[in-house]
């Protein structure tokens, strides 16, 4: 399929109703059920994975992109508060805004596109509300896992910046993802991501025993070699292009598979990591991503793994 074929694709599963304008009005209006956006989200998850979601360069700043409504979409955010963010941001800098300021200025640094279009100041005042909302939900519900800035969350909510047209969206958005998709990996000890380093050992051990023995025979655990690609969900390696077509699919299909994407980077590297006397020098800086390359091989690998290991792997983003 072509850009444009593709393009129509995702907006008729966007816009159900515009394919009758008798009755665009009508079915508009109509209150979105569980079922239906079920469904939505069953079929764009097909299409991502079948098809991608075609870039789309020369939108006005305000239009929302494709990308940006799958997002949404996958994450269920269908409200907005803007009052409330605007509140949120008002209080100011929180108990945490040196560490926050510390993380910023070096966010996606070396990436022109970017820096063109998220400044520091919304980083910050992103990372702020997060929080204060943090905060003043922990009062509310005692007992709850607690939220507040930890490393790495600078570079996750980079994507949301650069994707949803506003920051309310990229809020909004954010504060699902976090909450919702991988909430052990933003705890004070990052529980899930080294719960996550330690399955991607396992995992690499099944997939490529001979790989997985010559990394250890150099005593290199993924705990050495892979902490930032899974801090981040791989937004730690360029280019950003190829960082969103990952995350659409992570989004998709869940965040657990970013572990299997950090062992099919190795994979394609496989060969200069065998015959290196010291693969750690190739792993300090991890290729560029190639996000097709990727999905396609971890697709495979999430085949392949024993149903008990790939049931941990589900489950170490959001339980503890």
């Amino acid at each position: 399929m072509s850009d444009r074929q593709i393009k129509a694709r995702f907006l008729e599963i966007l816009n159900p109703s515009s394919t009758s304008t008798s009755t665009t009005h009508q079915s508009s209006a109509r209150i979105k059920t569980s079922s239906d956006i079920s469904d939505q989200a069953k079929r764009l998850r097909r299409l991502v994975l079948t098809a991608g979601i075609p870039d789309e360069p020369n939108l006005p700043p305000s239009q929302p992109s494709i990308r940006a409504r799958v997002w949404k979409l996958l994450l269920h955010v269908d409200h907005l508060d803007s009052a409330d963010y605007l509140r949120l941001v008002d209080k100011g800098p929180s108990g945490v805004s040196t560490k926050i300021k510390n993380d910023t200025f070096r966010t996606l640094a070396t990436d022109t596109d970017f820096k063109g279009k998220v400044r520091e100041d919304m980083l910050i005042r992103l990372l702020e509300a997060f929080v204060w909302r943090s905060q003043e939900k922990a009062l509310e519900m005692e007992g709850g896992l607690d939220f507040s800035y930890v490393q790495g969350m600078n570079v996750l909510s980079a994507p949301f910046l650069y994707t949803l047209p506003t920051q309310v969206e990229a809020f909004a958005c954010f504060s699902t993802f976090i909450e919702t998709s991988c909430p052990q990996y933003v705890q004070r000890d990052l529980r899930g991501v080294h719960r996550g380093l330690e399955l991607l050992d396992k995992c690499l051990e099944v997939a490529d025993p001979e790989l997985y023995a010559h990394l250890r025979s150099k005593s290199l655990s993924a705990e050495l070699y892979a902490f930032p690609s899974a801090l981040t969900l791989c937004a730690c390696t360029p280019p950003l292009d190829q960082v969103l077509k990952l995350w659409d699919f992570l989004l998709a299909f869940g965040v657990h598979l970013n572990i299997l994407c950090v062992i099919a980077q190795l994979l394609m590297m496989r060969q200069e990591l065998m015959e290196s006397p010291s693969p750690m020098k190739l792993l300090r800086i991890f290729p560029p991503l190639q996000a097709n390359s990727i999905i396609g091989i971890t697709l495979a690998l999430a085949k392949d793994l024993p149903e008990d290991l790939y049931k941990e792997l589900v489950r170490h983003p959001v339980s503890g």
